[in-house]
């Protein structure tokens, strides 16, 4: 059985992008298991910290990694690019640098994203990309999540409501899912 981790990239508590990791959980395909992980608690990098030693929270969420056989990111857009604190807690999951081929290194890695704007995720999901690469990670381009006027896309419940993106995150969700599974053999 294949797992993912899914980490969100924002920490509001009302997060489009939780509630797109919570919609895409949902959908994993039978034999599938995307586990929610979080971003909070992990300080800001200072390498002063990491040679007292990496911080509990993670060292926790490096071994959550090291365990799983995929990583979906669900990337929110600040100012047309990667979110400060999800990118943070990209830096610190490289720490130390001898850790990177065990964390990432051909890791199957997937990118979708919320925002509340119109124009969706598009540009944080291409400033992603140099870093995955840098980490050495396999990505997965078999199709894009870029979930624009995220307001309007989930009810009140944080739920899913929109049925054109309903559709896109289960051919994303089930695709991703192949590809993760296909890389284990």
């Amino acid at each position: 059985m294949a797992k993912i981790i899914g980490l969100p990239g924002s920490l509001r508590t009302g997060s489009f992008n939780g509630m797109l990791l919570r919609a895409a959980a949902e959908m994993a395909p039978a034999g599938t298991t995307i586990e929610i992980e979080s971003i909070e608690g992990i300080p800001v990098y200072n390498f002063d910290i990491e040679v007292e030693g990496i911080p509990p929270a993670v060292q926790r969420l490096k071994d959550r990694i090291v365990a799983a056989d995929g990583l979906l990111l669900v990337s929110p857009e600040y100012n047309n690019s990667v979110p400060g604190p999800l990118k943070n807690a990209i830096d610190w999951l490289s720490r130390p640098p001898a850790d990177i081929p065990k964390v990432f290194r051909n890791r199957p890695t997937g990118i979708i994203g919320a925002s509340a704007g119109p124009s969706g995720t598009g540009l944080a999901q291409v400033a992603w990309l140099p870093v995955l690469r840098t980490l050495g990670v396999a990505p997965y381009f078999g199709g894009r999540v870029l979930v624009r006027s995220a307001k309007d896309v989930f009810d009140e419940n944080g739920r899913l409501k929109d049925d054109t993106v309903r559709g896109q995150l289960q051919t994303y969700i089930t695709g991703f899912s192949e590809f993760v599974e296909a890389r284990r053999k």
